[in-house]
């Protein structure tokens, strides 16, 4: 069993949901985003989210849209953000760590030194936003085959046929997004991703995250009822933004508190 299966295991037999927060290598600065990285597992956050930045993050709100832009300025690319992991891995043996974001700087890397070179600084598993499963030729099946997880992302306009498709073809769990447009634009609503959740749960075991419309801690809780735990990662970085250059951290890891404190 891999690291994120022990996770979900162990919150299993806890009875608890899992947290996990996510956050632009790179932002605010390259120096800030190791210190939080590096704290975040003490605040009790159970799996780490680690953004790439990419110069057209299409998925992504205004917020993850500046943070990324940001961060290409201060220099982050894919060796740094692979630096980043190969720390956080010293401190933290057993604390999943997804890399998510888009497959152009991927490609521009190199498929097969990105695999390997992710793998060996301890990455668990990938969430590439725009490479669908029809390219798993392309990369998926080659990551797969070196250990590194692909995590499937499910909108609520995925239909019940791709559905099954996607959960046939998925592993680590399902990322559910649950609202319709870019990150950190609306609020998820509970009562309208709990028919999608249930569809899921039919087809396959595979825990299911929910991200893409969480911002407070009421609502992380309340979205964690019907699945088996959230993603943050707007209103971590409009914390950091909203915070002066000294109070960065600080407020970000006491942001984290509050919503982990309920899981």
């Amino acid at each position: 069993m891999n690291r994120i299966q022990n996770k979900f295991e162990e919150l299993k037999k806890k009875n608890k949901k899992a947290l996990g927060i996510f956050l632009t290598a790179g932002y605010p600065t390259k120096k800030d985003s190791e210190k939080i990285l590096l704290k975040l597992p003490e605040t009790g956050v159970d799996f780490l989210e680690i953004g790439m930045p990419f110069s057209d993050p299409m998925a992504d709100g205004p917020l993850i849209q500046e943070s990324s832009e940001l961060s290409i300025k201060n220099g982050m690319n894919i060796k740094n953000c692979l630096d980043i992991v190969s720390k956080i891995r010293v401190k933290y043996k057993n604390v999943p760590i997804i890399l998510m974001g888009y497959y152009n700087p991927i490609l521009s890397y190199g498929n097969m030194k990105f695999i390997k070179n992710a793998v060996k600084v301890g990455v668990d598993a990938l969430i590439i936003v725009d490479l669908p499963m029809e390219e798993d030729q392309e990369f998926y099946l080659k990551s797969e085959e070196n250990g590194l997880n692909v995590i499937r992302l499910v909108t609520p306009t995925t239909d019940y046929k791709r559905l099954k498709k996607i959960t046939k073809n998925s592993k680590g769990f399902i990322y559910y997004v649950s609202v319709t447009g870019v990150t950190g634009t609306k609020s998820a609503n509970q009562s309208s991703i709990k028919s999608k959740i249930d569809n899921i749960k039919s087809l396959t075991d595979l825990p299911i995250i929910v991200g893409f419309g969480i911002k407070t801690p009421k609502q992380a809780l309340e979205m964690s009822k019907n699945a088996d735990g959230i993603v943050i990662g707007s209103s971590i970085v409009e914390t950091i933004k909203n915070s002066n250059s000294r109070k960065k951290t600080h407020n970000c890891l006491n942001f984290v508190k509050s919503i982990a404190k309920n899981f």
